[in-house]
């Protein structure tokens, strides 16, 4: 995700103006807060009903695909071993993907969706051990799909839907888009989830509420916490949805997915939680863990992992 969040820059900063005459009338400096981090506690394999986990799920917003690789998240990924591992923003031609991720032996089956506009732009992938019923792009919409922003993956129990939300952009340029997409979007899942239940992860480029992000006070008009694009996920919610880690830790603060690389934010966990799995009411049941793997570097972001029986 890039924004423009000068509010979020300026409250990451914290001791901007220490050298402001009125702090120079003070004897003695105000000690920084020391940051509160968030640890990711251990992984939760059983369900509520008792089951226990038998699909293992990874998203992570690389930040640029071939940039990524070369920062070793491909090792990050063996370590952790999902049996699907979704990436967004990869920013990368189908010619022009790394081999080290192409040859990948652990994930047979490879699908990429790139912008046909924009070279360098957007993009997503999934990558499964093994083969889904069915794989298709984009949600039906040509404005919508000619930027290479959503794969579905049918598998026989549930669909598996991997997106990058449009980001509202500096300024709030795409706004208006956005609105439209979170409408059409909607429709989509919705659609989806009559056939059989589904989970959503990727990207959602929205803190959902105050709790979600750092600074939610100076960041009501940009990108990413809108009134509009806080609404538009709490309707995604209504229409029969869950927001998994809020399910589980529904007062957990500090838990961020996003840091601007000004700043020093992520040292500092400035951030926001943009990055999540959704999932249908139906597989709540089912829900074992949704993990934030705030330790993994080589983004912006970090990536997030789901435990779910199935």
């Amino acid at each position: 995700m890039k924004r423009g969040k000068n509010a979020e820059e300026t409250a990451a900063d914290g001791e901007n103006d220490s050298n402001s005459a009125s702090a120079k009338k003070t004897k003695k400096a105000k000690e920084p807060e020391a940051p509160v981090m968030y640890d990711d506690p251990p992984d939760k394999m059983t369900s509520k009903d008792g089951r226990s986990a038998n699909m293992k799920i990874t998203s992570w917003n690389v930040d640029g695909l071939r940039a990524w690789v070369k920062k070793n998240g491909l090792d990050w990924v063996r370590e952790e071993a999902p049996d699907v591992l979704c990436l967004q923003e990869t920013k990368c031609g189908q010619k022009d993907l790394p081999a080290d991720i192409t040859s990948m032996p652990e994930y047979p089956h490879k699908y990429w969706a790139v912008s046909d506009d924009k070279e360098g732009y957007s993009g997503v992938a999934m990558l499964c051990k093994t083969e889904p019923v069915k794989v298709t792009y984009g949600i039906g919409k040509e404005e919508h799909d000619k930027e290479g922003r959503v794969i579905t993956a049918e598998f026989p129990d549930f669909y598996l839907v991997t997106v990058y939300v449009p980001n509202s952009g500096r300024g709030l340029v795409r706004h208006d888009y956005r609105k439209t997409w979170d409408v059409d979007f909607r429709a989509y899942l919705t659609e989806l989830d009559i056939q059989k239940p589904l989970v959503l992860c990727g990207d959602l480029n929205v803190a959902h509420q105050e709790i979600d992000l750092k600074n939610p006070k100076g960041n009501k008009k940009n990108a990413g916490f809108t009134p509009e694009e806080r609404e538009g996920f709490s309707q995604l919610l209504s229409s029969g949805f869950v927001d998994s880690f809020r399910e589980l830790y529904p007062e957990q603060a500090n838990a961020y997915t996003f840091w601007t690389y000004m700043m020093n934010a992520r040292g500092k966990n400035v951030g926001w939680r943009l990055d999540y799995f959704v999932l249908s009411s139906g597989l709540l049941p089912g829900l074992c863990d949704s993990k934030i793997r705030n330790k993994a570097m080589g983004s912006d972001h970090c990536p997030i992992t789901l435990h779910i029986a199935v």
